[in-house]
């Protein structure tokens, strides 16, 4: 087999190793507020997120996989050593802060590695400038957009339920963040599998030409525009994300559940409910928004909810510097891996 063709594979590889890592890293969204709230033990709370995040495969589009395959950096400059690059990148500044407990996005990991290994191939002129005006706004809106669902959540249903037996809402309440964190898991994959769906199929516009002529298995891997997202990626993406999320980051979950503020099941409900419908939101639009900054967005509208003192705020500002370091830091990375690549 041709050397050329092995390294695509070897890199298509490496995405779903990515789209892993990326549900290992951030099932801490999916399930620490059902933890914290104790209505699911670890184990089972990580299965349930596991199975939704696959179920996302048969019922959203993708349009996120269609902004990130072809809308982000000059399809010209792509090449299965820049995709490598990128990747490796966001893998590695997804483990330091998985090791350091940090919620970072893995979605702007991802983006700044892409970044980072174009710029460090062909210059700034290699970025598409209109095409990161989505991800970058959704990196404040996402989070200010949950806090806001996740406080007026909070406010509606505490004024609506006050005069009901608090034993009663809590039974409702437990069961109905079930339902809750099953739409965020569901949103969570619908928007974060894409970006490894993306990354699959731009790189196989890129090296078209070498699977043009191929016969079997090799013929399916031939993709000549980026309009189309064959079967085979999705389900790959959607599987490894959930297989990822099934084995959990338990470094994360405490930070996430108990770090920010305190919650019972009605907060967890609430949170949960907002970020899914921001998730659900920026995927029908293409956004490939960070499935963490809009749930910790949410948990802190939960606790400014009930009185500001609620949350603390030293943790959510050591988020908020993961966050802002994100997109640079994986960015650097992914440059000085494409520098130290052969060819």
């Amino acid at each position: 087999m041709d050397q050329s063709i092995v390294f695509v594979l070897i890199v298509i590889v490496i995405a779903l190793i990515f789209d892993f890592i990326n549900g290992f890293h951030d099932s801490a969204n999916s399930i620490a507020t059902v933890v914290a709230t104790r209505v699911l033990t670890p184990g089972v709370a990580v299965f349930w997120a596991a199975s939704f995040n696959f179920l996302a495969a048969f019922i959203v589009g993708t349009a996120v996989a269609k902004t990130i395959s072809k809308g982000l950096i000059d399809p010209s400059v792509v090449t299965p050593t820049l995709m490598c690059a990128a990747l490796l990148g966001a893998i590695v500044w997804n483990l330091v802060t998985w090791w350091s407990g940090l919620p970072s996005s893995s979605s702007h990991a991802l983006l700044g590695g892409f970044a980072g290994a174009a710029i460090a191939k062909a210059g700034f002129g290699a970025i598409i400038m209109s095409g990161w005006v989505k991800p970058i706004l959704a990196i404040v809106l996402s989070p200010l957009l949950g806090m806001v669902l996740g406080m007026l959540l909070s406010v509606i249903f505490s004024w609506s339920l006050w005069k009901q037996d608090a034993r009663t809402l809590e039974r409702f309440f437990r069961r109905a963040q079930l339902v809750s964190a099953g739409l965020y898991s569901l949103g969570h994959g619908a928007n974060d599998a894409q970006k490894t769906m993306g990354i699959i199929v731009g790189l196989l516009v890129a090296t078209q030409a070498l699977f043009v002529n191929q016969t079997g298995l090799l013929h399916a891997l031939y993709l000549p525009t980026a309009d189309h997202i064959p079967l085979w990626v999705e389900m790959s993406a959607y599987s490894a994300i959930a297989a990822g999320t099934a084995m959990g980051g338990w470094r994360i979950v405490k930070t996430m559940g108990t770090g920010i503020t305190k919650l019972k099941p009605f907060g967890g409900f609430c949170a949960e409910t907002g970020g899914a419908i921001t998730l659900f939101l920026a995927s029908s639009l293409g956004v490939p928004v960070s499935t963490t900054h809009t749930i910790t967005g949410a948990i802190v509208g939960v606790g400014a909810s009930r009185r500001m003192a609620a949350v603390r705020w030293g943790v959510a500002g050591r988020i908020v510097w993961a966050w802002v370091l994100t997109i640079p830091a994986s960015g650097l990375i992914a440059a000085i891996v494409f520098w130290l690549m052969p060819g």
